[in-house]
């Protein structure tokens, strides 16, 4: 489930694009959660609580990874438009320092809503995790 991909900030597309990416585990958490421990196994087949706590560290690490990625994406941004704010105080009549302002503001905005989505996906993959692993492992 891990997935290490460099992310790339300077261009939100190509960083949604490689978050997106990120994200294919969780999109498919009943899938790998059905095929890592299916609801009719046997014992001797699976061990329940070897598989749920991999499982869980699998995701956690996912978690982390993204989470890192998104708020390193939106610390660069920060300091960029603080840069930028300083070029548009010593030229006030620049209107390209201006326009990128506004851009880099737009996509602190998106990155910080990136935030949100992270959340909601989590919340959707780890109770997929509760509800398959919670009578086997509780971490």
């Amino acid at each position: 489930m891990e997935h290490n991909q460099r992310v790339e900030c300077a261009d939100f597309q190509l960083f949604q694009a490689n978050l997106n990416s990120m994200r294919e585990n969780d999109d498919k958490i009943i899938n790998i959660f059905n095929a890592k421990l299916p609801t009719n196994f046997s014992r001797n087949e699976v061990d329940p609580t070897a598989t749920c706590k991999e499982l869980f560290s699998e995701l956690s690490s996912t978690y982390v990874n993204r989470e890192k990625a998104i708020k390193g994406c939106i610390t660069h941004s920060a300091n960029r438009i603080k840069h930028l704010a300083l070029d548009k105080e010593r030229n006030p009549d620049s209107n390209g320092i201006l326009k990128e302002l506004r851009r880099e503001q737009k996509k602190l905005r998106m990155l910080q809503s990136e935030l949100s989505v992270e959340e909601v996906v989590k919340e959707r993959s780890m109770k997929v995790f509760q509800d398959r692993c919670r009578p086997y492992y509780c971490p």
